[in-house]
């Protein structure tokens, strides 16, 4: 958390959708109002984290992580993002035929698809955390027996 009254830190992540959002802010296209906006790019289970920990004055972060944070932050009215029909996903190269005992690939504990995915395959308990970007990729080295994405 920044100190300095005019200086806000900013986290979101480099998903086209937030650099576009932010781009004319952090890049001064626009008139701040004398505010300074110092920012960080991260995935959203990094962003979370960091929520949790208190480092940031406003930040992208999961409506799961969210449940947890409500005394410490306000959901903003605009700029969240939640679909219908694009995701999360549950990937395989192979059927499973038992999840409970399946390695499944998550994006982050705190995030909001492994909490819709805990709701849809309750018994997956081997879990493993993996950035984003990478589960696809440990789904087909043979690493994971599945993953949880989005979109």
């Amino acid at each position: 958390m920044s100190n300095n009254k005019n200086r806000i830190s900013l986290g979101f992540s480099p998903c086209p959708n937030d650099t576009f959002i932010f781009d004319a802010m952090v890049n001064h296209k626009i008139d701040t109002e004398g505010l300074d906006f110092e920012y960080i790019f991260a995935d959203v289970e990094e962003l979370n984290n960091k929520a949790f920990s208190q480092e940031l004055d406003v930040t992208k972060i999961s409506y799961h992580a969210f449940l947890y944070l409500t005394d410490d932050f306000i959901l903003l009215r605009s700029g969240s993002a939640l679909g219908v029909n694009c995701g999360p996903l549950l990937i395989s190269k192979n059927p499973i035929p038992d999840i409970s005992k399946a390695l499944i690939a998550i994006p982050g504990k705190h995030t909001t698809a492994n909490y819709l995915f805990s709701l849809f395959a309750p018994d997956a308990k081997n879990k493993k955390e993996v950035l984003f970007s990478e589960i696809e990729n440990q789904v087909l080295s043979g690493e994971v027996d599945a993953g949880v994405i989005i979109h």
